[in-house]
């Protein structure tokens, strides 16, 4: 690190510098505390408490060397602020933790970990003309052993890659695995930014899980928090007896979750926030990193009436610029509700940096219209519609998050209109339709086999659900539909491109139809959509022109739980382009399309 970058906010390894670095000797502890009149480091070891010194090269970090401290052993940093009280506080860069509610970090040095992944590695890319298929999941409370206790990493890598690949998913995005102490945050307000959480094992432990991803094919997103950080007085609130890591007027210093906003306006802060999702890139082979409340860095306190922050925009344009050229072939992804323009642009073509964009307002306008009655849907076309007017402006991932599973918003299945048996149908049509639109997907899980029970973090997943017909037959629809967005490029090869997306039928007022045709290189597909409670018999579409639609999934299907035998079903459009087909009440049919003119 050059300590010049370090003021100024450009330095991306101060993680190198700060730490705690075990070596032969002992371990060279170094922790930035400026204001501070007093540091020193308290350990395991049998000297029980060690004075650092001012640092000679770098202004107001202390440091010094402890011969007894080793792998393994617990510290903290015993910092007598200007302030004049005396707090035990955990390193901020430091690599390991013990579990809540203990609060201190663990001398571990940076993860060693020798990865089998070289190939995976060597042919990564961004999936821009690839399918991306995410699977959002929180690591406690995806599954647990029969005590009701959390899985390890390497129990997890002995069962989530495989189950991934079943399924048909690309990645697995991994909700924050940054220490934390209270479980009910999620991970969101955290205390120990470069520690992987213990709950679960070691960082070598995480290491394990996802190399086992990467020889299992499958890529993993890490939730990162670029934003905020938990008040928990161990952690960095007020380290040195002053708001050093944190803004020190109250009215922008506290987030709307009562955390503390990350001042980044500061060269120092700037780096560790940035040197940090650096580290997690490179030391654990993450393919990505989900930002977190972007909308929080664009905008005072997330909100567009108090104006751009000009300084957080600096360091986000800064930071992503940095981890585009570090990390080329890795995903960043911000998770932003605004309408901020350029999120998903190059930095240098005047854009944020990221590569893309969660479309939040597809969600909410998808997810409104499946709640409503079928009476009210013949009103409400423009919210399926509205998406397409604006999609071209950005890179978007369509998210069924977290978010959506829980605080009384019901899960997403939970959500479709009507009784318990009339929520499948809507659900197999819901995702179908999510498929053929354009735009990368997201869901969370539990939402593949129909979970009806919001998301609890304190218990795994309702797996025995799947004892029932309906929802083993709604798993094996997504699985079908999984592995069909997978083979035909039509779903994600140039869906940024708008030459490649056509509406079929989207003004039928009244009527709960839609249509549309997207194409790939190789393959051309189109899904036909009856979203009412009304079959419609003889349904006309005019495609470019003459060819032949093969169906390859209906979601009526008997075998998906619906009240259509499974059989092949070929159609041909005449000269005029136009061709004819039945859909059952709330359905949805996907085709193969081979125009006679495959020009």
């Amino acid at each position: 690190m050059k300590i010049q970058d370090f003021y100024t906010g450009h330095a991306f390894d101060a993680y190198e510098v700060l730490g705690a670095h075990p070596g032969p000797e002992g371990t060279r502890f170094a922790v930035w505390a400026p204001s501070a009149r007093a540091v020193s480091v308290a350990g395991d070891w049998a000297a029980g408490e060690t004075p650092l010194h001012r640092s000679t090269s770098i202004s107001g970090v202390w440091e010094g060397l402890v011969l007894e401290a080793r792998q393994g052993m617990a510290y903290v940093y015993r910092v007598t602020g200007a302030d004049g009280n005396t707090v035990d506080h955990c390193d901020p860069y430091g690599f390991a933790m013990t579990l809540r509610p203990e609060g201190r970090s663990i001398v571990a040095g940076l993860p060693g970990y020798a990865f089998t992944d070289g190939d995976w590695m060597a042919r990564r890319t961004k999936n821009f003309d690839a399918p991306l298929n995410i699977y959002e999941v929180h690591a406690g409370s995806w599954q647990r052993r029969e005590d009701g206790s959390w899985l390890s990493y390497e129990e997890l890598a002995d069962r989530l890659p495989g189950y991934a690949r079943e399924n048909g998913y690309t990645h697995i995005e991994l909700m924050p695995l940054a220490e934390h102490p209270f479980d009910g945050s999620w991970g969101y307000q955290i205390t120990g930014f470069y520690a992987p959480t213990s709950r679960y094992g070691t960082p070598e432990g995480l290491c394990r899980f996802i190399d086992a991803c990467h020889r299992a094919g499958v890529g993993v997103i890490l939730d990162f928090v670029p934003v905020h950080f938990a008040v928990d007085g161990y952690g960095l609130r007020r380290f040195d007896g002053t708001p050093l890591y944190e803004y020190p007027a109250d009215a922008v210093g506290e987030s709307e979750w009562g955390s503390c906003n990350f001042m980044h306006s500061r060269g120092e802060i700037r780096c560790f926030v940035q040197s940090c999702a650096d580290y997690w890139l490179r030391y654990f082979h993450a393919d990505g990193l989900r930002m977190d409340a972007v909308s929080r860095l664009i905008y005072w306190q997330g909100d567009p009436a108090r104006g751009v922050n000009g300084s957080t925009l600096e360091f986000l344009k800064t930071m992503n610029a940095g981890l585009q050229q570090r990390h080329p072939t890795a995903m960043l992804i911000a998770e932003d509700s605004t309408n901020y323009p350029k999120v998903t642009a190059p930095v240098e073509y005047g854009g944020l940096g990221f590569d893309y964009k969660w479309d939040l307002g597809w969600m909410n306008d998808t997810l409104d219209y499946f709640k409503k009655t079928p009476e009210e849907r013949t009103r409400n076309q423009g919210r399926l519609t509205f998406s397409m007017m604006y999609f071209y402006n950005e890179h978007y991932i369509l998210p069924f998050s977290h978010d959506e599973n829980v605080h009384g918003k019901a899960t997403i299945l939970q959500k479709m209109y009507g009784d318990y048996d009339g929520k499948f149908p809507q659900g197999r049509a819901l995702y179908l339709y999510m498929a053929v639109h354009p735009g990368k997907m997201l869901d969370f899980m539990g939402n593949e086999f129909g979970q009806l029970r919001e998301w609890d973090e304190a218990r795994a997943q309702d797996w025995e659900i799947l004892r029932y017909p309906n929802h083993d037959a709604f798993r094996h629809f997504r699985q079908e539909l999984a592995g069909l967005y997978n083979r035909y490029d039509a779903f994600w090869q140039g869906e940024y491109d708008s030459a490649r997306f056509r509406w079929l039928d989207c003004d039928e007022a009244g009527q709960c139809t839609f249509a549309m045709l997207r194409t790939g290189r190789e393959s051309r597909v189109f899904g036909a959509f009856c979203f009412g409670d009304k079959a419609r018999q003889g349904y006309r579409l005019t495609l470019p022109g003459p060819g032949r639609a093969e169906l390859l999934l209906d979601s009526d299907w008997q075998c998906f739980g619906g009240n259509t035998p499974r059989e092949g079903q070929t159609l041909t459009a005449g000269g005029d382009g136009v061709l004819t087909l039945d859909l059952a009440p709330y359905s949805g049919k996907l085709y193969l399309w081979t125009p006679d003119d495959p020009a």
